[in-house]
């Protein structure tokens, strides 16, 4: 089923009384519809996921496996929506009485920042999309933006309940590849988001093993600033980063799992004089360097390690996160850059680049994934992190410097 097809959320809670009730006339009193609507809703919500949620019989109704495994689903997309409505004084039960169309507006208004390009997002004009925005506004009894020159500006109520309605529908996708996954059908989708390190060894490794095991699988891998990667992360949008981890953890929510750790190496071209002797941190400062961005963890152990040696770091930086672009400016100068070898491993063996024969000191980092605490995997999101870890114990075996952690299952 198409990621794209909108559930009814009313069909969602009815389902979901159903299953807390055992009974279909205990769920129609509930949700204060009579039993034949409440009987048709669930009809149409089952023909939409193409499997029976319930097996009726004069017992009562039960659950199928189906149903098992889509059911707590629609609990966790709920109770993320009702956690949202709590922080919202008086909101009603917006879970129930909100629609798919609407959520999908608010989430797309506040992803976008711009009403044209959310209404592109959907395939709606901006009229249908401003309709639906204040519609859910009225619902909720709370304002949830204000009006500008440039149109509606999303109050940090909106920004609340569009991470919530985020992730519940990121949850109902997950259940209804999951149900695919019980016919057989591995086609589910894998979002990757890449960290520098992560881009080069690790993540083709275990993508080439995950897709000669399931060639149907949709992979997306991902790359960009950690801020906008964990911005993904928590809202649903990347299943899970690999990379450098975070020390701290960004927050309660994030789980961090440490696959090994690497140094950083300094990498300069073939011929460089710096491979000559190891040269000094005076020397070293001398030099013209290629850097990551300020902020992220690489740049400042850079930092520290000129700090503790009581010297000026370098004043000639290009700062770079493209390895191709850093590849280029390291052969055409005498400038150096940080790297760790799993990051330019085919450089280093083809001869490209060169690596001074000691680590920067200081430098060792865990490498590993980052997903959220309350991320429940399919059955191919689950295959893809065991081909993650098993990537990087082969590379802790064969890169010199790696120290492999024991994984850990989140």
């Amino acid at each position: 089923m198409p990621a794209s097809v909108p559930f009814n959320f009313r069909h969602l809670a009815a389902a979901l009384a159903v299953a807390q009730g055992g009974a279909i006339s205990r769920a129609a009193q509930a949700m204060h519809l009579t039993q034949p609507a409440l009987t048709q809703g669930l009809a149409r919500l089952e023909a939409t996921l193409g499997a029976p949620l319930f097996a009726r019989s004069g017992q009562g109704t039960a659950l199928t496996p189906e149903g098992k495994l889509f059911l707590p689903r629609i609990a966790r997309a709920f109770e993320g929506l009702r956690a949202a409505e709590r922080a919202l004084p008086g909101a009603p039960p917006l879970h129930r009485q909100a629609s798919a169309t609407q959520w999908r507006a608010l989430a797309a208004m506040v992803e976008a920042r711009s009403a044209a390009q959310a209404a592109r997002l959907l395939g709606m004009t901006q009229q249908s999309l401003h309709r639906a925005l204040i519609g859910l506004e009225g619902l909720s009894a709370t304002p949830l933006f204000t009006r500008t020159r440039q149109g509606l500006e999303p109050l940090p109520e909106a920004r609340l309940l569009a991470r919530a309605a985020a992730l519940a529908f990121t949850e109902l996708r997950q259940g209804a590849e999951g149900l695919r996954e019980l016919r057989g059908l591995m086609d589910g989708t894998v979002t990757i988001g890449a960290l520098p390190l992560a881009r080069s060894a690790l993540i083709p490794q275990a993508a080439t093993a995950l897709l000669a095991r399931y060639p149907e699988v949709r992979l997306q891998i991902i790359d960009g600033p950690y801020a906008e990667l964990l911005h993904g992360l928590r809202h649903g949008r990347i299943d899970f980063i690999i990379g450098a981890l975070r020390t701290p953890a960004p927050g309660p929510d994030i789980i961090q799992e440490a696959f090994f750790t690497e140094p950083l190496a300094i990498i300069v071209r073939p011929n460089h004089p710096a491979l000559q002797a190891p040269p000094t941190a005076q020397a070293l400062a001398r030099l013209g360097w290629v850097l990551p961005r300020q902020g992220t963890p690489a740049r400042a152990i850079f930092t520290a390690f000129f700090t503790a040696a009581q010297v000026a770091p370098p004043a000639q930086v290009i700062e770079c996160s493209s390895l191709v672009a850093a590849r280029g400016l390291l052969l055409a100068s005498d400038r150096a850059a940080i790297f760790s070898r799993s990051q330019v491993r085919f450089e280093l063996a083809t001869g490209q680049l060169a690596a001074l024969a000691a680590p920067l000191p200081g430098s060792a980092r865990p490498i590993g994934l980052s997903l959220r605490r309350d991320f429940t995997p399919t059955r191919v999101q689950h295959a893809c992190m065991a081909a993650l870890r098993l990537a990087a114990a082969d590379l802790a075996g064969h890169i010199p410097g790696m120290l492999e952690k024991r994984p850990h299952q989140p």
